[in-house]
């Protein structure tokens, strides 16, 4: 069988290829070995937000912060560290750091201290 490639037409780009499937427009690369979100900085203020939810959990309360200036390698040791200074649980979702149980002022002093602005959100 011969090898296909689909290109957008006039922009020069490689969009999929039957050898490795579909292709990151920005880089060029496969989309499981795209560089371009890994070093990607979210646009924003640069101010990281932190918030009490309970909403859509089961009544669990998990405290997020958002709009971290970091990239993702950067963002998950972040999240792996505020983890461990709460001594809870969590996850890193589509750039949001999500820490188990109430720690919103914990949070925010820790974020204070590591040189980042953060303030509290909603209620």
């Amino acid at each position: 069988m011969a090898k296909k490639t689909t290109s957008l037409a006039g922009l020069g780009g490689l969009v999929y290829s039957t050898d490795a499937g579909r292709h990151c427009p920005d880089c060029a690369q496969p989309l499981d070995a795209c560089i371009c979100k890994q070093s990607a900085i979210p646009e924003g203020d640069g101010i990281a937000r932190v918030r009490r939810e309970s909403k859509g959990r089961g009544g669990k309360t998990v405290t997020t912060i958002t709009g971290v200036p970091l990239a993702e390698a950067e963002l998950k040791e972040l999240a792996s560290a505020l983890k461990r200074r709460c001594g809870t649980g969590g996850a890193l979702k589509d750039g949001v750091i999500e820490i188990q149980g109430d720690h919103v002022q914990l949070l925010l002093d820790e974020l204070t201290k590591r040189g980042f602005q953060a303030k509290k959100s909603g209620g």
